[in-house]
């Protein structure tokens, strides 16, 4: 498929966009509900809590140890191939489960096995997905494009537990099947997609090659900052993981309370995200973004000192709209600096960070909260994140001054 026509201010009008999208919505809600009934599943079959760490290790490992291989085979091949294949895997290993969990021949090792296999093929698919979206719209929709691919992802976050919860009623092997249903549905979107990917010039996997996106990064001061950035400010910003101690010993609320709690930023992100997809970012992205940030740190610095659970869940409403509009421009920023040849591996490289983040910086909130308490743990989060955005403004003066997302001028700057 040529090149969709940049006159065009319309995602509708690009339909692999929209079968793109129905894709990524459809895997979306089958993986958040597979993550609710694994979870209960495993826990109901042993009662352990070292079980649903087990989960969690399955799912980690695979992302960060595969990411730069994934990386550097979704920029040698076929990204749809590598996309379909992936969620083949996927879809029949969720297949396997609702079979096993309806014959009752279902154990705790069965489902973790299982769930290692789909986090690999997960893993060694992300970098190709990520990296398709640039030849499906126009560079003007990009950010429009990924706004709406967020706005999916926040629903499956809202609704996917609650409808696995629900469906899981009628039992284990149920909930896989509908799984393994929306996985169906996202290959045969996929395979319906109109895409064309330059010829690959096929290389040997070295060192060189695989940590080129590194490389690419490193020497590329608008992509360093903005990956820099979103590292730091997740990792300072992770007050969130704290959400159970600040609404039982601050808020004096209940498990009610804490699922408002828990849903008030996907519900800020959601909004923010469908306002996004129907609105161009033309001026300023770069203070806009930077804007965003700092807007997240000051919703986190609330956040840890609020006593009240209205203005609480406004802070976190806040947090997760602020999140949205940064994410939004620091990923369509990211796609459109990278040539299509290098995507796979600097999106490869970008999901480690963010993994990595996610991760550490839960577990830096929960360490620090256990040293200062959870109300300093917090607000020093809020403070760490403004920090942060002041040093990068100071560090990355182009990135500051970026006007639009695509880059007007050759990078001749090199990070301080």
């Amino acid at each position: 498929m040529s090149s969709p026509s940049v006159n065009s201010d319309s995602l509708l009008q690009h339909r692999s966009f929209v079968a793109f999208w129905v894709a990524r919505a459809a895997s979306s809600f089958g993986f958040q509900m597979l993550a609710i009934v694994v979870s209960w599943q495993i826990y109901s079959m042993t009662g352990r809590a070292l079980d649903l760490g087990l989960i969690g290790l399955a799912q980690f490992l695979p992302s960060v140890s595969l990411a730069l291989v994934a990386g550097h085979v979704a920029d040698q091949f076929d990204r749809r191939r590598i996309v379909l294949l992936g969620q083949m895997v996927e879809g029949l290993a969720i297949a396997a489960l609702a079979v096993l969990s309806i014959t009752h021949h279902v154990n705790e090792l069965i489902v973790l096995g299982l769930i290692l296999v789909i986090s690999t093929a997960k893993a060694m698919e992300a970098p190709s997905l990520q990296s398709m979206l640039p030849a499906l719209v126009p560079p003007n929709l990009l950010a429009r494009a990924m706004a709406a691919n967020g706005v999916s992802g926040q629903a499956a976050a809202m609704v996917g537990p609650a409808l696995g919860g629900f469906l899981y009623i009628a039992g284990a092997g149920t909930v896989y099947a509908v799984c393994a249903a929306l996985y169906l549905l996202s290959m045969l979107m996929v395979s319906r997609l109109r895409y064309e990917q330059a010829p690959p010039r096929r290389v040997p996997a070295t060192f060189a090659t695989l940590f080129a996106g590194i490389h690419f990064i490193r020497h590329r001061p608008d992509v360093l900052g903005v990956i820099s950035l979103d590292l730091f400010a997740v990792l300072l910003g992770g007050a969130t993981a704290l959400l159970p101690i600040f609404a039982h010993d601050i808020l004096h609320t209940g498990p009610w309370g804490l699922g408002l709690l828990r849903g008030a930023p996907a519900v800020g992100g959601l909004l923010v995200g469908f306002w996004l997809s129907r609105r161009a970012l033309k001026r300023n992205v770069g203070m806009i973004m930077f804007a965003a940030v700092a807007g997240f740190g000051v919703a986190t610095l609330v956040f840890a000192l609020s006593t009240t659970l209205w203005l609480t869940m406004l802070a976190l409403f806040a947090l997760g709209g602020f999140d949205m509009v940064s994410m939004v421009i620091r990923g369509a920023l990211v796609q459109l600096d990278t040539p299509d040849d290098m995507r796979g591996r600097v999106s490869a490289v970008n999901s480690i960070f963010i993994n990595t983040s996610n991760q550490l910086g839960e577990f830096e909130s929960g360490m620090l909260a256990a040293w200062v308490g959870a109300v300093p743990a917090a607000a020093l989060g809020g403070i760490g994140t403004l920090l942060v955005v002041a040093l990068w403004m100071a560090w990355f003066p182009n990135l500051r001054r970026r006007q639009h997302l695509e880059n007007d001028a050759p990078q001749t700057q090199t990070a301080s």
